[in-house]
């Protein structure tokens, strides 16, 4: 599932974040990793210093790989290298990132959030922000409040799930992480707060025509909160009869706060979630849960986008 990773890289430090992930998938996937510099135009020297730079560090990361590799991967690892851009044009590295992706069928994207001081500055939080709004094969973003050690070991993973199927989009893909790294794996589904909502005119001294939202209370969502428990156990049992134990836990509030909040909490490796949203993820566009996770969390986030069903389109959240 995990056969070809790609790493975008900027020559920083910062980016070079995503390298011990990326060398943990393969030492324990058999991964294939290719270092990618986006948007270095053939005619500039830049271009030339890309290449010194990407083939610096592919060096550097085979010796890593060797020294941790073990059966049945023990054999030398190749890493890699790429540099896309057009001779004489200026590119989007974003655009170059997703397109080559796309296009060379990787089964996984690594990279950092943001990259200072590199070769030349693709501004990566931007460059990030962009591949995460449009990816196509799972996007593992690592961001810059992780800290991360020389030797990553994934042991825990926090599961996101909101009741949809496009959100258990991610279980073949935690099952699979699941079957090779021996994670802990917590189940979080947060239930929604919900209010009653109601309008006063401007005579009731709040100034103006408007409206008021008064929450739920506890008895009110009982029920919301027994069904969202029914839904996160079965998901549970079904791990668990696959030989993937796990812990569940459902929470009531706003869906991205409380994901972060458990998180904080939990303090998981990865925070494993589905980009889809109630509008769904488009081009260039966020959905607000996603977005408010992923820069408002500091362990890295593994995104999976739903896969289109038969009829080309992905199934909607009813």
């Amino acid at each position: 599932m995990f056969n070809k990773i790609l790493v975008p890289l900027d020559g920083s430090k910062m980016a070079e974040k995503a390298l011990p992930y990326a060398e943990e998938m393969a030492v324990n996937f058999g991964s294939k990793l290719t270092l990618l510099s986006a948007g270095a135009p053939e005619d500039t020297p830049k271009h030339d210093e890309y290449y010194e730079y990407l083939k610096k560090t592919s060096a550097a990361v085979e010796q890593d790989l060797a020294k941790q590799a073990a059966k049945p991967f023990a054999k030398k690892h190749q890493v890699d290298t790429i540099i896309t851009g057009l001779k004489g044009l200026i590119n989007d590295p974003a655009a170059e990132i997703l397109d080559y992706a796309d296009k060379e069928d990787f089964n996984m994207i690594i990279m950092a959030t943001h990259g200072r001081t590199g070769i030349t500055r693709w501004v990566l939080g931007d460059t990030a922000n962009k591949v995460a709004r449009a990816f196509s094969c799972p996007l593992l973003l690592v961001r810059a409040k992780t800290e991360v050690p020389k030797t990553v070991h994934t042991k825990k993973i926090l599961v996101t799930l909101d009741g949809s199927k496009e959100g258990e989009s991610v279980l073949p893909f935690v099952e699979n992480l699941a079957s090779k790294l021996k994670p802990e794996i917590h189940l979080l589904h947060v239930v929604e707060l919900l209010f009653h909502v109601y309008a006063y005119p401007a005579a009731a001294g709040y100034g103006g025509d408007g409206i008021v939202r008064i929450p739920f209370n506890e008895e009110e969502m009982k029920p919301f909160r027994e069904a969202g428990h029914k839904y996160i156990k079965s998901v549970s049992d079904k791990l668990t009869e696959k030989g993937f134990p796990n812990t569940m836990e459902v929470r009531v509030g706003t869906p991205g706060e409380e994901i972060i909040e458990a998180e904080s909490e939990i303090k998981p490796d990865i925070v494993v979630m589905s980009t889809h949203g109630h509008s769904g993820f488009g081009r260039w566009e966020h959905g607000s849960i996603t977005d408010k996770v992923l820069h408002g969390g500091a362990v890295p986030l593994l995104l999976v986008r739903p896969q289109p069903t038969k009829a080309g389109k992905a199934e909607k959240k009813g």
